[in-house]
């Protein structure tokens, strides 16, 4: 079934009720079918074409079937809001970037308005048979525009089509251009999407500086549909300076021209805009206050901690493996010099640090005993150990060694990935707690060694980790 608005009322009615009892089983449509008088028998897949097109409300009457139903949202240049929800793994994404066989780059030129650019440029195309898109911004003023046209090309056959025209006459429009029957089509952008006219491979944007980046990739994209080199013509005002946004978005377009570029050109929207508001309705914006990249780190952040990935923050570490952690008066004799040592261990901030200690030990004092080395490793271990969110390491019966931390399941599978798999099947978490099997029954100088260097891989997981 179709539903759209040149459906007349007794077929609409017609479709709703097959709908209702299950006698259609793929239904084509608008913004329609998200209304309140649509009623499916049994909806199981729901595909949102030109996704860009579609306000939050909408999307968000889409999110309420999403409980029950499969859906897929296809668009060339998604919104920022949605790229960066697909980018921070709230939503998957699949890129297609291969273009049909025998297309083209378009040929993008910007130019400020010039009457005598715009008669060469539809000129050109009229002259190899071809037809011509002119698009204005707004309804108001495009009855003179097309009279404009008139006078600079007398000889041309033009059509006139926006979304205020009565169905039958926008309808009857669009069928006498895609039947060759006008030359240029001087319109809104009624035509930026849905159309696949192959004779038309020239596009001029008037006023380019009043669109959006994914309407005027949108627009672009109208022309080019066949192995003939097209042109794409962005205008704006000879006098008016543009703004900074308007400069960037022009510039973009003229540097992604390659087919399938819609991604990169949705990324750099992304730079231009910000990436919205997730969780209300604004679609764009909310970061020039920070700046990019502090943005997108709070919001991955964000994101961890509402799916449990975050790795908890813990004020200490108390490792309480039977070890014998000391500097023996043996090796260091002099009180002052011995305490001066603690305090050097103690207020070590990275190990890294805590290398250098031990080689400054051993060149000052010689070689290292058991005890004082083991201390290095303790407060080694305790500072991997909380960077990774464990509050306490200590025995659990004679076999085992228990990790306590408040962390929740997916923050724990991040940690785990970053362990060898032969490793993987002794780390066993539970709630409030990771079991190391098998750990307890080798010597504690051994479980010291073992924990550094696999709680050291751990931190592989996390972000921007230091060297230590």
């Amino acid at each position: 079934g179709l539903l759209n608005r040149f459906r007349t009322a007794s077929e609409k009615k017609d479709i709703l009720q097959r709908l209702k009892t299950g006698e259609l089983d793929v239904i084509v449509g608008t913004q329609q079918l998200l209304g309140k008088s649509v009623d499916f028998k049994e909806l199981g897949l729901l595909v949102v074409d030109e996704e860009q097109r579609f306000g939050v409300n909408q999307k968000e009457k889409i999110k309420a079937l999403k409980t029950h139903v499969d859906v897929l949202t296809l668009t060339a240049t998604p919104i920022p809001r949605t790229l960066y929800m697909s980018l921070s793994g709230i939503r998957e994404m699949s890129l297609i970037t291969t273009p049909p066989p025998s297309r083209r780059p378009i040929k993008t030129h910007l130019s400020p308005y010039n009457p005598e650019v715009i008669r060469t440029a539809i000129r050109n195309e009229l002259d190899r048979g071809g037809q011509v898109f002119y698009v204005v911004p707004r309804v108001e003023g495009i009855e003179e525009v097309g009279g404009q046209l008139r006078e600079m090309i007398p000889s041309a056959r033009i059509a006139i089509a926006h979304g205020q025209m009565a169905e039958t006459e926008l309808e009857s429009t669009m069928l006498t251009f895609n039947n060759g029957e006008a030359d240029i089509l001087v319109c809104t952008t009624i035509i930026e999407s849905g159309l696949d006219i192959p004779r038309v491979n020239t596009i001029i944007v008037e006023d380019s500086q009043r669109f959006g980046l994914s309407q005027l990739y949108q627009l672009r994209g109208r022309v080019g549909r066949s192995g003939i080199q097209a042109h794409a013509w962005l205008l704006y005002p000879q006098q008016k300076t543009l703004s900074e946004a308007a400069r960037k978005r022009l510039r973009a377009l003229q540097e992604f021209t390659q087919l399938g570029s819609g991604y990169q050109l949705a990324t750099r929207d992304m730079e231009i805009r910000g990436v919205g508001n997730l969780l209300g309705v604004e679609q764009s914006g909310q970061m020039m206050a920070i700046g990019f990249d502090l943005y997108m780190s709070m919001l991955q952040e964000a994101f961890q901690e509402i799916q449990g990935q975050a790795i908890p923050k813990v004020e200490d570490t108390q490792v309480d493996l039977k070890l014998t952690a000391f500097i023996p008066a043996t090796y260091i004799a002099d009180m002052e010099q011995k305490m001066s040592a603690y305090r050097e261990v103690a207020s070590a901030s990275s190990t890294v640090e805590l290398d250098r200690i031990e080689e400054s030990w051993r060149d000052r004092y010689g070689q290292i005993p058991n005890p004082a080395l083991q201390l290095i490793q303790v407060v080694k271990l305790k500072q991997i150990a909380k960077s990774l969110g464990f509050s306490r390491i200590k025995p659990e019966g004679k076999q085992h060694v228990l990790l306590e931390t408040p962390m929740e399941e997916p923050a724990w599978k991040l940690l785990q990935e970053n362990i060898p798999e032969h490793l993987q099947s002794r780390f066993v978490y539970s709630p409030k707690k990771v079991t190391v099997r098998g750990l307890g029954v080798l010597k504690p100088q051994k479980q010291l060694e073992n924990l550094i260097d696999w709680l050291g891989k751990m931190q592989g997981a996390l972000p921007d980790t230091e060297s230590v």
